[in-house]
């Protein structure tokens, strides 16, 4: 990803409240729902959200955290995050199964779950 400015520092810190929440609420969120609470600016706003997603999924597992990344899900895949989910996920060690199908809905409820309010 290209040098971080000023106003990535913005939108990212809204991308962050913005998780924060949909957990505190036990909600998941679209990519586009994120981009737009997150203010992202265009051009590419789905893309640069996924980058940073995938980056937050290195923080929280280095830190031994739920992958926050998995509260936002595409409206194109049955309520699942998009495949870079899975391929981060298998990248950390902690999931090797498909990235569509079953396996991939067992291991993201398994993190949904530990991320929602009990």
């Amino acid at each position: 990803m290209s040098r971080s400015t000023n106003k990535d520092y913005v939108w990212q810190n809204r991308a962050e409240m913005a998780l924060a929440s949909a957990a505190s609420l036990g909600r998941v969120v679209t990519y586009a729902e994120m981009a737009d609470a997150a203010d992202i600016p265009a051009p590419q706003r789905i893309h640069k959200l996924t980058l940073w997603l995938e980056s937050t999924m290195w923080q929280d597992h280095a830190a031994g955290q739920p992958l926050r990344a998995a509260l936002v899900i595409s409206r194109n895949r049955n309520g699942l995050p998009a495949p870079g989910f899975f391929h981060i996920s298998q990248e950390l060690g902690i999931y090797q199964g498909s990235k569509t199908g079953a396996d991939a809905a067992l291991f993201h409820q398994t993190i949904l779950a530990a991320l929602m309010p009990r």
